[in-house]
């Protein structure tokens, strides 16, 4: 198996996409009205920074979400019928001409999208760590001037028409399935189990991306995907949607502005096969806990391509692929893969193996 991921230096406002070839949409935006983003607003749209010099919040924000406006027209176009799109994106607090008040960036968002026809699904909350010690926003240990703290940002998942369809028994289809304790894990609106640690980056780059970390795209590609879609992030950032979707054996496609971004990914592909081993890994092994904590007997089914039993017929050919290699390409990168195998762990080894392809 081989997957193509296409980095573009551009503005994800004119997407050089045809229409309806992408299959799922990962991405955080540029959260309006937080600080570190100002500069970015205002270099696309100048009258961003008259309404801040102005102090005037309410038009500042309603500009900037204009901007990001320009990109939901472009991923409506370029995401298929039945395409899912999900946009995590954090609430602001800031105070504007001595009035401190949050800006509501998920709930405009999502009324953004409604409007373009999209479907609103169930959405999920995770909590991020917090800069602060500090539960609480403002001043004093007494009534009314202290606010929560918000440690938590939306994950915006909207779908493009109705269900997406499928041919019958498809072999990509069934062997991306993700465990029944996945399942239960993943699909809740809550996640408290992500803290933003394994982002795999360091220094400045984090700074100026607001990089999320690798297990949010991860889940969602694994969630909303199958083997050989593509993932489109029109705000890649350092790239981590790319990444999960490398090791998740999806194509991907994504737009940053800043070409030193671009140009520093390479660095997080020296250790891509043994990363996307440790991955499969995790996977594999957290499943093993599960048949051992549960009892064999309990589950009805064997799985095809592994020696253990999952909980249902739909796991049956569940089957993972990790990176073998990864090729620069005009485009972007290539990746090649081989299929993980059963094997046995040895002198504390991996329990598997990758195989011929």
């Amino acid at each position: 198996m081989r997957t193509e991921h296409a980095l573009h230096v551009g503005d994800a406002r004119d997407l050089a996409l045809p229409d309806g070839s992408v299959d799922l949409v990962v991405t955080s935006p540029p959260y309006p009205m937080i600080e570190m983003w100002d500069g970015a607003f205002a270099s696309l749209d100048p009258e961003i920074d008259a309404a801040l010099d102005a102090g005037e919040g309410e038009r500042a924000f309603e500009l900037m979400h204009g901007v990001l406006d320009s990109v939901w027209d472009e991923l409506d176009r370029v995401l298929r019928e039945g395409g899912i799109a999900c946009v995590n994106v954090g609430d602001a607090t800031r105070t504007v001409e001595n009035t401190f008040q949050t800006y509501p960036n998920h709930v405009r968002v999502t009324e953004a999208f409604r409007e373009r026809g999209f479907v609103s699904l169930p959405g999920i909350l995770w909590r991020k760590p917090a800069n602060s010690a500090a539960k609480f926003m403002g001043s004093g240990m007494v009534p009314t001037n202290a606010y929560p703290t918000l440690e938590h940002e939306h994950v915006l998942v909207f779908r493009k028409g109705g269900p997406r369809r499928f041919e019958p028994h498809s072999e990509a289809r069934y062997e991306s399935a993700y465990f029944w304790e996945e399942r239960n894990r993943w699909f809740s609106d809550l996640w408290s189990d992500i803290r933003g640690i394994d982002q795999r980056l360091d220094g400045e780059a984090r700074e100026r991306s607001g990089a999320f970390p690798f297990e949010l795209p991860y889940r969602l590609i694994n969630m909303f995907s199958i083997y050989g879609d593509t993932v489109c992030d029109p705000f890649w950032g350092t790239g981590t949607t790319t990444l999960a979707a490398m090791v998740a054996g999806r194509h991907s496609v994504g737009y940053e502005l800043d070409p030193e971004l671009v140009e520093a990914f390479s660095e997080r592909l020296a250790d891509l096969p043994a990363f996307s081993r440790a991955v499969i890994e995790k996977r594999l092994a957290a499943h093993e806990a599960f048949v051992e904590r549960v009892g064999a007997e309990e589950l009805g089914y064997d799985a095809a391509h592994y020696d253990f039993p999952v909980r249902t017929k739909q796991e049956r050919n569940v089957r993972f692929y990790a990176v073998e290699g990864v090729e620069e390409s005009d485009a972007g990168y290539e990746v090649v893969y081989r299929p993980v195998e059963a094997g046995r762990r040895e002198n504390g080894g991996q329990r598997f193996s990758s195989g011929s392809s």
